[in-house]
Parts: structure tokens; sequence; C-alpha cells
């Protein structure tokens, strides 16, 4: 399923954490994560083009000093 781990697998994954953040906390957590994960995507997925704008930008600020 995910690289080798197992339904099994999960489950204590999921005790493990339920014990160490506690129930209240662990929603916060799996939302921190979910957040974390959509910025690692957009990042990933943006075009260099922004990238070479910023560094087009710079070169600017340069010429004019």
């Amino acid at each position: 399923m995910f690289g080798g781990i197992g339904m099994p697998e999960l489950i204590v994954i999921l005790v493990i954490a339920l014990i160490f953040f506690g129930p209240g906390k662990l929603p916060e957590v799996g939302s921190m994560i979910g957040k974390a994960i959509r910025g690692f995507k957009k990042a990933m997925s943006e075009p260099e083009e922004k990238s070479g704008k910023i560094s087009g930008d710079s070169k600017i600020e340069n010429k004019k000093e």
C-alpha cells in the first residue's frame, strides 16, 4: 500500500501517535502535516519562471547601485 507499510504498521503508528500527542492534539497535528505536504507539493510544481523572475529582479537592483 504505502511502500511496504501495511495495515498493522499503520495501526501501531496511530496508537503511538495517540499516546504521544493525545486525542485532543491529533487532529491539529494531522492538519499541520497536511498543510506542510500541500506546501511542499505546491513549491515543487511551481514553474522555474517564477524563480527566474526573482533572480532577474535582483539583477536590476544591482545595476541601480
